[in-house]
């Protein structure tokens, strides 16, 4: 009989593109089907209107490659996007502006113009700077703004998967799956390399080897101390953050809405919940936790001073007002296992 470790590992169909729209006629979607449809009644209706004038063989050599260029155009793929969609937002790059800078708010958000005194045409002046977090709350929940909501960041720790048995595997698998599965609203999982200084451990590991009970004990901690230094010199040395990001789109109301700023951090909790049973341990960040997140994904390479709580003032605030202390026994629950 097979013991339930030698199982064959599960593997569970996950879509890779959750927000692919319906396909209705002929596996096209309403726009495919819209642009064709627009593309082939514009042709009717110019050979309906040109047919006194050319014969029908001329009409077909200009006809067909128009043809064939709508259907290109909605079939074709580059980058996942289709090429009408690819092509469309190549243009709204090629027109919007390259040169950003973080501007006043108190200005109402505009570049000032330069002085009167300065004689030199130093050409146009740069666009401001629109970051999609506008406020943080307290407890965590990041305003994006009228038109993409609220959303709410959770740290998470890993597993070593691969050194698992089959049946562990599959638990983990149908863990995770089932929690894919439970998601009503758009989630993001970020996963971020970050430079790592070994210099402060090593110091601590250095200085705690003189109080080891044996001196074999304080030459391998010296050694294993040396050999940490010899591979940070030759090599660039990462760590791994795994964070989960959770949105709750906008509603149309004016005004920051609480009510989603309740329901991300009620998700965020709920997603702590589930996960547990994979063994990854969730802990929602706060206000000071997610800026200091934010600030680092924005300057990977700036340091320690570039997670400090200060360096993102005048364009991303901290609002107590956008949620009111929510219940956090679940995060005081994996705080206390997760460090961030």
């Amino acid at each position: 009989m097979m013991r339930s470790d030698d199982e064959v590992p599960m593997s569970a169909r996950v879509p890779a593109d959750v927000e692919k729209p319906d396909k209705i006629v002929f596996g096209l979607t309403a726009r495919q089907a819209g642009i064709l449809g627009a593309t082939g009644l514009l042709l009717w209706g110019l050979y309906q209107s040109a047919r006194s004038l050319v014969s029908p063989v001329v009409f077909a050599v200009v006809a067909i490659p128009i043809a064939g260029l709508a259907f290109a155009l909605v079939t074709v793929r580059r980058d996942g996007l289709t090429l009408d969609a690819w092509l469309l937002a190549a243009l709204r790059q090629r027109r919007s502006p390259k040169r950003l800078v973080p501007a006043d708010s108190v200005r109402g958000g505009t570049v000032p113009d330069a002085p009167a005194w300065v004689a030199a045409n130093a050409g146009p002046l740069p666009a401001p700077l629109r970051l999609p977090a506008e406020a943080i709350s307290i407890d965590g929940a990041i305003d994006l703004g009228p038109q993409h909501g609220t959303a709410h960041a959770a740290a998470c720790s890993t597993v070593n998967f691969g050194l698992r048995t089959a049946g562990e595997q599959n638990a983990l698998i149908g863990g995770f799956s089932r929690w894919l599965h439970s998601l009503s609203g758009p989630v993001q999982i970020v996963v971020r390399a970050q430079r790592l200084d070994l210099d402060p451990y090593l110091d601590v590991l250095a200085d705690g080897a003189g109080g080891l009970p044996h001196p074999a004990l304080e030459a391998a901690c010296l050694g294993h101390v040396d050999f940490l230094r010899d591979l940070s010199a030759s090599r660039d040395l990462l760590r791994r953050h795994v964070t989960v990001v959770l949105r709750h789109p906008a509603t149309g109301r004016h005004g920051r809405d609480t009510s989603a700023a309740h329901t991300v951090a009620r998700r965020a909790q709920e997603a702590a919940r589930a996960l547990r049973g994979c063994e990854v341990v969730v802990a929602p960040l706060d206000g000071a936790q997610a800026h200091a997140v934010l600030a680092a994904a924005a300057d990977p390479n700036g340091g320690p001073q570039a997670t400090r709580a200060g360096t993102a003032s005048g364009v991303v605030t901290a609002d107590p007002a956008l949620l009111r202390p929510a219940d956090t026994d679940t995060a005081a629950d994996v705080a206390e296992d997760v460090e961030v």
